[in-house]
């Protein structure tokens, strides 16, 4: 059996690990991705107050973060490999990240302005800034980094679930091998000619016949 501390088997992990985080991550990047177009309906929204007005600096300063973020929710709730929940891990990071430094380079690269908050207040002002970017940016690094360092390192649990997922394994292999090996196999014997039959018969009758003309 092969090791399981190394190879392919290192990279098996229960795919409990990251489910809570990964629909976390999902909901978190839905809500990115869609308040912006529903917002206005609720008048927590930066203009202009107009729901589902699409426009360059959502698409890439929200849709794309929250999008990108959802992906990799997804991917560590339904992976029960190391490698691939961490590459949905840091899907999760590079996307909440964007959300809290997005609008700041956004001049820079000419993506354009999501526009202000629509506010009478500071106070509102400040929790729709955080509701759409700093706040839900923060705390999609923060589950996201957390998700890696529990994908990132193994516990006893790990191991008996490779070596139970390698054990299953060997046995279906060996299952197949042995119903492989045991299956019936017809041996087919070699017809008697029949040109010595007919020969036979043939001899007889002249020794009757010879019988017979002696006689």
């Amino acid at each position: 059996m092969n090791d399981s501390r190394s190879g392919f088997g290192s990279l098996h992990m229960p795919r409990s690990r990251g489910a809570v985080s990964g629909l976390l991550l999902i909901i978190l990047g839905v809500w990115g991705a869609l308040i912006p177009f529903i917002g206005p309906y609720f008048h927590f929204a930066y203009t202009p107050d107009q729901p589902w007005a699409w426009s360059t600096a959502r698409a890439w300063l929200e849709v794309f973060p929250g999008a990108t973020t959802a992906v990799g929710g997804f991917l560590l709730l339904i992976s029960g490999n190391r490698a691939t929940a961490m590459f949905g891990g840091w899907l999760a990071v590079i996307a909440g990240a964007w959300f809290v430094v997005g609008r700041t380079l956004a001049p820079t690269l000419r993506l354009g302005d999501v526009g202000q908050p629509i506010a009478a207040t500071d106070a509102k002002r400040a929790v729709i800034e955080i509701g759409y970017f700093s706040g839900l940016g923060v705390l999609i690094v923060f589950l996201g980094g957390a998700v890696l360092a529990r994908v990132s390192v193994r516990t006893a649990r790990d191991l008996e679930y490779a070596l139970l997922a390698e054990e299953e394994q060997e046995s279906a292999d060996s299952s197949g091998a042995f119903a492989a090996s045991a299956a019936p196999t017809e041996v087919l014997e070699p017809a008697a000619p029949q040109s010595h039959r007919r020969e036979g018969k043939g001899g007889l009758f002249r020794r009757r016949r010879a019988n017979v003309a002696g006689d």
